[in-house]
């Protein structure tokens, strides 16, 4: 259980790092000492802003027109388009059912009306 002591060492260490970055302390949480493997630095660090006159950014293209919405009509005449095509598709598999069905029984009684194409019962 290596981890959970590594993962409590880390939280104690985020903890201390954001204690003394804000100045507050957790009254919730009481700081627990750091593990011996890891040590708590902090150094703060003041940085200066330079006063610097930067260039403007480059203009912009002006953006891509949009498409205008298409009119009810048109997804109408659309959807009746897809649906048409979904009724044909499933007229057609029902029709190629219907013919191997057909030609499956059609197979089936020939065998059973001439018992000289059956093979031999094994017993």
């Amino acid at each position: 259980m290596k981890w959970i002591r590594e993962r409590d060492a880390l939280i104690a260490q985020t903890l201390a790092f954001v204690q003394s970055v804000t100045g507050k302390t957790d009254d919730l949480h009481p700081p627990a000492p750091p593990a011996a493997a890891f040590a708590v630095t902090t150094e703060i660090v003041t940085v200066r802003a330079l006063a610097v006159e930067a260039e403007p950014p480059p203009a912009r293209p002006p953006p891509a027109p949009v498409p205008p919405p298409r009119s009810t009509g048109d997804f109408r005449s659309e959807m009746q388009a897809r649906i048409a095509s979904f009724k044909k598709h499933q007229e057609r598999f029902e029709r190629e059912r219907e013919e191997y069905c057909a030609a499956t029984l059609t197979r089936l009684r020939a065998a059973i009306r001439d018992p000289s194409t059956r093979p031999p019962a094994d017993k």
